[in-house]
């Protein structure tokens, strides 16, 4: 868990636009990361951390994240807190598991441990277009119970980005992303997974530059450290449809990470603990190690828990800085639409073997996603 001390730094930068899959190269993404990373003017955002807090946006960060946490314990019947003697007997640093449900807001929630977003077009294999603007995105599901609150904070100008879109993706707790048919991929014979479009999502920031989303605890796969993928859509319009179409066109990428402490207290938990995957430490993923290379680079999830216990959910928030001047365009590897998912043959990374299977793609078109 990281502590009051990691946040007071300010933002720090991201997790990058690398992403890697079963039997996927990421010498490729590596390089581009390296070569990003040495190129900006800033590690972190420490320089935005007073301009944001005279503004008022860290007392509104404060007061929105302890509603949210508390609506959340309410809505599970978690809202009795323990007593003194009870939390004082917690040995913390030996669970690892951070903060108890009588830590203030305060403490909790003020500063910006954050990640600086890039805007190379790299976003892996596994990326999905048309997905639903939606802040549930659990379906059916399993796992521990996972609020998330996001800010996207501009690196320039230390101002929240308002009204773009964050879209989020991971895969579930047995490790399978939903819409992908692909070698490495779970049960690469299921071509129904194609249709699936749980644990993906798009959010609208608010005036805070803030998007939260309700979703479940990430799985691992092999090679892969446990890690959820961002993306920010600047310039988008929301379809009648509740999508923002398939023409991805102007993104920001990233990708976050949690504690090594709390991701072995999940996988011991059901159905986590059924994943037969070989599961990569923090320290192993090669990806991450190229991100903390750098000085100031902490890709990380604050977080607490909801309860007492880690199945009863938990509660984990970050910034993302951006360069609000730049973006690029974006090859998913499928796309959604009203009729089902449907693989693209042009997208040049669909994990192993190439592109995912599937039927040739229809004109990409604003009209025809779900």
């Amino acid at each position: 868990m990281r502590f009051t001390s990691s946040v007071v730094s300010g933002l720090v930068l991201l997790a990058s636009s690398a992403v890697a899959h079963p039997g996927h190269d990421v010498s490729h993404e590596i390089k581009e990361r390296r070569e990003f990373l040495s190129s900006v003017k800033r590690t972190n955002l420490d320089h935005c951390a007073a301009q944001l807090k005279a503004r008022g946006v860290e007392r509104r960060n404060i007061e929105r994240r302890a509603a949210l946490l508390e609506k959340a314990r309410q809505k599970r019947g978690l809202n009795k807190k323990r007593d003194l003697d009870s939390v004082l007997a917690t040995d913390h640093n030996s669970t690892g598991l951070g903060y108890t449900p009588n830590t203030d807001a305060a403490t909790l929630f003020a500063g910006y441990n954050s990640c600086l977003l890039t805007p190379e077009v790299t976003q892996g294999p596994y990326y999905v277009g048309g997905e639903y603007v939606r802040e549930n995105i659990i379906e059916d599901q399993a796992g521990v119970d996972t609020i998330l609150d996001y800010q996207v904070i501009d690196i320039n100008t230390c101002e929240p980005v308002t009204d773009v879109y964050l879209e989020m993706w991971h895969c579930n707790a047995t490790g399978v992303y939903g819409g992908i048919v692909a070698s490495g991929n779970g049960d690469s014979s299921d071509e129904t997974n194609i249709n699936n479009t749980w644990l993906r999502g798009i959010q609208k920031t608010d005036s805070d530059g803030v998007a939260q989303f309700e979703t479940i605890f990430p799985g691992h796969y092999t090679s892969r450290a446990t890690h959820i993928h961002i993306m920010v859509h600047q310039n988008a319009v929301l379809l009648a449809n509740s999508t923002l179409g398939n023409n991805v066109s102007a993104s920001h990428v990233g990708q976050a990470f949690f504690d090594q402490d709390l991701i072995t207290a999940v996988e011991l938990t059901a159905p986590y603990n059924t994943n037969t995957q070989e599961l990569t430490l923090n320290a192993d993923d090669s990806i991450l190690s190229e991100e903390t290379a750098t000085d100031g680079v902490d890709p990380f999830f604050e977080y607490t828990l909801l309860g007492s216990d880690i199945t009863d959910g938990l509660f984990a928030w970050i910034a993302f800085g951006i360069n609000a001047t730049q973006s690029e365009s974006i090859t998913p590897a499928a796309f959604y639409y009203k009729e089902g998912g449907v693989a693209n043959p042009n997208s040049g990374s669909g994990g192993p073997g190439g592109a995912p299977n599937g039927t040739a793609v229809p004109p990409p078109s604003t009209s025809s996603s779900a």
